[in-house]
């Protein structure tokens, strides 16, 4: 039977044709053109028929995540610093003596010396520290900078064009996502690197240095899998881009592979107002209180929120008219509840602003207003 070649079959023809060459070159030929081929077609392919003359175009995004490892640790990598204490003491049988210890980890984020850390890295108030870079050049601390409410601090070192890391978004990360951990290891293996994944997001737990060390609550924190050691405290967690997401602050005793980061997020703030000021400036409200969650709430008949026990002396608290017992259901207009302490709110506002507060006194609703100021210590 005989068929009559039109316009068409001839422009398939020729396609059928380039497509066979093509397959020719990519199995027999690996390398060379048949590389740049297959990796000009894995990413994007454009088809177009008579039948359906718009163009439908079908994109391949081909991720090997161990080649994106490599390239996130090698970009963020030259950034992370590990944070050496010297210690000067006398012993009693050998005389005086200087030691240095790793003893955690920062990463730079002002090309001019600007390194952020956990502050239970840098807890003693009088040490003598030492950030040591990755290519081992070592430079003394100059100025440390100390979060009152979180476990941050910033620290100063007399430097100029030194590799920084750029921060990510923290809010968009997803459980399951992978993440790399790089950290000074046991306070002796610099830059280690470790790999897993988001395995929770807004997690809350209560972290300690030590069996009789101080207790601190930390809250919104992200949970990893990713092998985290003494000594990694400080350090970044990446995302495959790079960027860092968390700072890796605790990890589980007696658990494997549960570990915690700080959101990045939640220390931005922290470091533009560093940046403005000079100093980590912080709201200040002048109460201690315990969460009522929602089971104990329904249980003894309360309203969620904060529980004051105590309002401290002349405190913007104080001035504001609030008392013991009374339970502060919102803060500027949020609603306070275990997902949403009351820290975290004050922490949204500024120093000097004026913010409407809802209270539960002994049954009566009240709305209350409070000018926040400067914490001093």
């Amino acid at each position: 039977m005989f068929f009559k070649k039109t316009r068409w079959d001839r422009v398939f023809l020729g396609i059928s044709l380039a497509v066979l060459a093509l397959t020719v070159i990519l199995t027999q030929n690996p390398s060379g053109w048949g590389q740049r081929f297959s990796g000009w077609l894995s990413q994007r392919v454009a088809v177009t028929s008579p039948e359906t003359p718009q163009s439908i175009l079908t994109t391949y995004e081909v991720l090997d995540e161990q080649s994106a490892v490599i390239k996130a640790v090698d970009e963020a990598s030259p950034a992370v610093v590990s944070i050496v204490l010297k210690r000067v003491g006398f012993d009693p049988f050998s005389g005086p003596y200087s030691e240095e210890s790793g003893i955690g980890t920062g990463f730079i984020i002002e090309a001019d010396g600007l390194v952020l850390t956990n502050r239970h890295v840098v807890s003693v108030e009088d040490g003598d520290y030492t950030v040591v870079t990755k290519d081992k050049a070592t430079y003394p601390v100059k100025e440390i900078h100390r979060d009152t409410v979180n476990d941050l601090a910033l620290l100063r070192v007399e430097a100029t064009n030194l590799p920084t890391v750029p921060l990510g978004d923290s809010d968009q990360l997803k459980v399951g996502q992978t993440v790399v951990a790089i950290g000074n290891a046991l306070g002796r293996f610099s830059n280690t690197v470790t790999k897993g994944v988001v395995s929770g997001l807004g997690r809350g737990l209560v972290a300690q240095e030590s069996f009789l060390g101080p207790a601190e609550q930390l809250e919104n924190v992200i949970q990893t899998d990713a092998a985290l050691n003494p000594g990694n405290s400080g350090g970044p967690l990446i995302n495959l881009a790079g960027q860092v997401v968390g700072l890796n602050v605790a990890i589980s005793q007696g658990a494997q592979n549960i570990g915690f980061a700080i959101p990045i997020n939640s220390t931005k703030s922290v470091i533009e107002e560093f940046r403005q000021y000079g100093r980590i400036i912080r709201p200040f409200l002048g109460v201690e209180y315990v969460m009522i969650d929602s089971e104990l709430a329904t249980l003894r008949r309360l309203p969620e929120g904060a529980f004051i026990r105590r309002v401290v002396a002349n405190s913007p608290a104080s001035k504001a008219g609030l008392k013991t017992s009374d339970i502060i259901t919102s803060f500027g207009g949020e609603k306070v509840s275990v997902d949403q302490s009351l820290a975290s709110l004050i922490q949204k506002h500024g120093v000097g602003e004026t913010v409407k507060i809802e209270v539960d006194r002994q049954g009566d609703a009240l709305t209350l207003t409070v000018t926040l100021e400067e914490r001093q210590d």
